[in-house]
């Protein structure tokens, strides 16, 4: 008889957000499989019991492999995290064309890819949920990220569009738009920009991250949920 545990397939799964998230599905008894550009990633895995594949979002080949490798170890894909890794920053108009070029394949095609490749899995299953992390910035532009801010606002869309289309197969899509949060080494004066006057933890998206992907969110698709202590303006 097939095993029906739930397996999450993680991309940027080796530190920060990605790692925080790991655990977190590990502990609530995912299988995992996970990419990240380095070792980390494999060296979580051997950790947790999963399997690991070193890769980066925004190359279709890594996609592939990560995907295939889940499917070749478990058969079964029931939840992904898209977690990328930051684009280039630099002046608005001084930003290269290959720059904006790995942007859309980093933060949308990435997505994309992913989707093509584990919706027919998901469907076959009769089910299963998308989690994109993108960023607070996604809803309130900054000329601090001016190619993420973009093409975070863009993933965003395409979850709506993705939501819209596959709702009734249920498989759901949704974006987490983390604030200031501590996989980055922040200035301690960024938390008083904060309404919580703090720092978010990973361990906070993790548990966001986590619900998003199980039954409880069962009626939650083509949403953009900020965790940011407050700090966007926007209603």
């Amino acid at each position: 008889m097939a095993d029906t545990t739930k397996v999450a397939l993680i991309t940027g799964g080796g530190r920060g957000m990605g790692e925080a998230i790991a655990r977190e599905l590990h502990d609530q008894g995912y299988r995992l499989a996970l990419m990240s550009p380095s070792e980390s990633c494999e060296n979580l895995a051997r950790e947790l019991g999963g399997v690991a594949c070193r890769g980066v979002a925004e190359k279709a080949e890594d996609i592939e492999a990560i995907v295939e490798l889940a499917m070749q170890t478990y058969g079964r894909i029931d939840a992904v995290v898209n977690h990328t890794g930051h684009p280039p920053k630099g002046d608005l108009l001084d930003i290269t064309d290959e720059a904006w070029t790995l942007g859309s394949d980093m933060m949308v095609l990435s997505l994309v890819r992913m989707a093509r490749l584990v919706t027919p899995i998901m469907l076959r299953q009769g089910g299963g949920a998308f989690v994109n992390i993108t960023t607070f910035a996604a809803f309130e532009p900054t000329l601090v990220f001016p190619v993420s801010c973009t093409y975070r606002a863009a993933a965003g869309a395409f979850t709506k569009l993705y939501s819209d289309r596959y709702a009734a197969d249920n498989i759901r899509m949704n974006c987490i738009l983390p604030g200031y949060i501590d996989s980055l080494n922040h200035k301690p004066e960024t938390a008083d920009k904060v309404p919580m006057k703090r720092i978010g933890q990973v361990r906070e998206i993790a548990k966001t991250a986590a619900f998003l992907l199980s039954d409880g969110a069962g009626y939650i698709t083509g949403q953009n949920i900020r965790v940011d202590g407050g700090v966007t303006r926007h209603v």
